[in-house]
């Protein structure tokens, strides 16, 4: 069974017929149908029902594709990682990260890691978690930071990293007139800034309100960046819901301040996702095996991350 056969098996699989799938191939129908006949030859069993209409899977040929895809899954894996070592000549591996874990995480993990394997060659990729999600399925990224909004597509493996307090903001001077630790019901009424929906962080903005059984609030602005949105919210422009890391080093100097809120707890979870795959990259296996436990605390670059006891792959 050659990675050749298995994907012509799976074309024809997902197209229905021969024509169909040589179109997909770029093959001429004939060599896909003398490619299916001689992969039948070699298990001795028939994978598809003939028929006018098309190609329909037999038993064999539906208990045979889940291992089909694996195979390929693995074998494209394999090149993949073949190719990064090439590229570089050494021990290589992607991170996809959101904007605040790469501000304030990353720069201390990495050094953590550099240090057990010096010869590692990193590389970080910054941007939204839909994004990043959909690198590391496509094989371009070794592993995401995201923090978690929805249930993870079947190939992807997700744990958690730590957990992190949201917090709400407002400017400086947001405690003159708001009564100490007010309801949301009271604060929905003020101005507020937010990512754009489909973004982790509104997600967690509307998780918010509805947990309170209510409405969220309209944004006066829809920002991308939350570095950004910090800064609106200390030049009085709304006020805003973060990770607390992201806000952190605005309220130590005071140009922002935290908004307590009576029925608002919300803690956001951070976690680390990747491809399934029998063998992980060697640089990959690495980093969860240095930073495999959960319950790791958000400390900003500076400040030592500590380790818990690595986790089996």
């Amino acid at each position: 069974m050659t990675p050749r056969l298995l994907r012509t098996f799976l074309a024809v699989a997902r197209c229905g017929t021969a024509t169909r799938a040589a179109g997909a191939l770029n093959l001429a129908q004939s060599s896909v149908s003398d490619q299916i006949q001689l992969l039948e030859d070699e298990l001795g069993l028939s994978l598809f029902l003939r028929s006018r209409q098309g190609f329909r899977l037999t038993a064999a040929g539906e208990a045979l594709l889940p291992y089909a895809q694996d195979i390929l899954a693995t074998t494209d894996d394999a090149l993949a990682a073949m190719k990064r070592v090439s590229l570089s000549g050494s021990r290589s591996l992607v991170i996809g990260t959101l904007e605040t874990i790469a501000r304030e995480v990353l720069p201390t993990l990495l050094a953590d890691l550099r240090q057990h394997a010096p010869e590692l060659t990193l590389r970080v990729d910054v941007a939204g978690s839909g994004h990043l999600i959909q690198r590391v399925l496509d094989g371009n990224n070794d592993i995401a930071f995201c923090f978690r909004k929805h249930a993870l597509d079947e190939r992807l493996v997700r744990r958690e990293f730590t957990r992190e307090q949201m917090v709400m903001i407002g400017p400086p001077t947001a405690g003159n007139d708001i009564s100490p630790s007010p309801a949301l019901a009271v604060l929905a009424s003020r101005p507020f800034i937010a990512t754009e929906p489909g973004c982790v962080y509104r997600h967690l903005f509307d998780q918010a309100w509805c947990g309170a059984g209510l409405t969220p609030p309209r944004p006066i602005a829809e920002v991308s960046s939350i570095d950004a949105i910090v800064r609106l919210v200390a030049a009085g422009s709304g006020y805003a819901l973060v990770p607390k890391i992201a806000a952190q080093k605005a309220l130590e100097r005071g140009t922002v301040a935290a908004v307590p809120s009576s029925d608002f707890d919300l803690v956001a979870t951070l976690d680390m996702i990747w491809r399934r795959r029998r063998v992980q990259p060697p640089g990959l296996a690495l980093l969860l095996t240095q930073f495999g436990g959960a319950n790791h605390p958000l400390k900003r670059d500076g400040d030592h991350l500590r380790h818990e006891a690595p986790c089996p792959l």
